[in-house]
C-alpha cells in the first residue's frame, strides 16, 4: 500500500513539473511599471528599466506555475533626474543598502485569459503578500515557431508598509506624495 501512495504521489508532481513551461523576459516588450499621487490631485508615473524575472506557464490551462521577479531599485525613472534621485536615498528606496525588490509567486488562480496570482513582495528588507491581479493573457507562436505568452498585471500596495514613509505636509492642507502606489507591469515571455 505504501509503495501504490508513493508511485501515485510521484505521478502527480511529475505531472506537475511536466506541465511546467520555462520562459524567458522579454524585456524589449515589458514593463514594471507604477503610478502614485502628487499633491492628492494627479498621477506621477514611473517605472524600472533594470528586471528580470523566472515565469513557467502551462499552456493548455492557462496556469502559471511561477512567476519570481528581481527588480535592480536604482533602476526608477520618472523623467526627473532630481527626483528620482531621492526616491534612490534613504527617504525612500535606500538603494545603495537595499538594492533589489523582489517579488516570489505563492498561488495562482486562474479564471480563462485573467487570474489572481498572491506573491510576497520583499523591498527596502520588509517582505508582505500581495494580490496581483492577471489581465488579458494572450499566447502566440512567433515568427522563429517559439511560443510566446504576453498579460498585464495589476495591484496596489501602501508604500508605507515597506518603509517608504518620506512625506511632506504642505501649509494649504494636505501631503505632497501618496500612500498608496499602482502597480501596472506588461508581461512578454518567450518559451525556453
Amino acid at each position: 500500500m505504501k509503495n501504490i501512495s508513493k508511485l501515485i504521489l510521484g505521478s502527480v508532481l511529475f505531472a506537475s513539473v511536466a506541465s511546467a513551461t520555462p520562459h524567458t523576459l522579454d524585456t524589449g516588450h515589458s514593463e514594471v511599471g507604477f503610478s502614485i499621487k502628487h499633491l492628492m490631485i494627479s498621477n506621477v508615473k514611473g517605472k524600472f528599466k533594470a528586471y528580470d524575472a523566472a515565469i513557467d506557464f502551462d499552456y493548455k490551462t492557462k496556469t502559471f506555475n511561477k512567476l519570481n521577479a528581481v527588480i535592480q531599485t536604482k533602476s526608477i525613472d520618472t523623467g526627473i533626474e532630481k527626483r528620482d534621485n531621492h526616491l534612490r536615498s534613504g527617504d525612500f528606496f535606500l538603494a545603495d543598502k537595499f538594492p533589489e525588490i523582489k517579488f516570489n509567486m505563492k498561488s495562482y488562480k486562474a479564471d480563462g485569459d485573467e487570474g489572481v496570482m498572491i506573491g510576497d513582495l520583499t523591498m527596502r528588507g520588509t517582505t508582505k503578500e500581495v494580490k496581483l491581479n492577471v489581465e488579458d493573457i494572450g499566447t502566440i507562436k512567433d515568427f522563429k515557431g517559439n511560443n510566446r505568452v504576453g498579460f498585464t498585471l495589476k495591484g496596489k500596495i501602501n508604500r508605507i508598509d515597506y518603509g517608504l514613509k518620506w512625506n511632506q505636509a504642505l501649509e494649504f492642507g494636505g501631503i505632497a506624495v501618496g500612500e498608496k502606489v499602482k502597480l501596472t507591469i506588461e508581461v512578454e515571455a518567450v518559451e525556453n
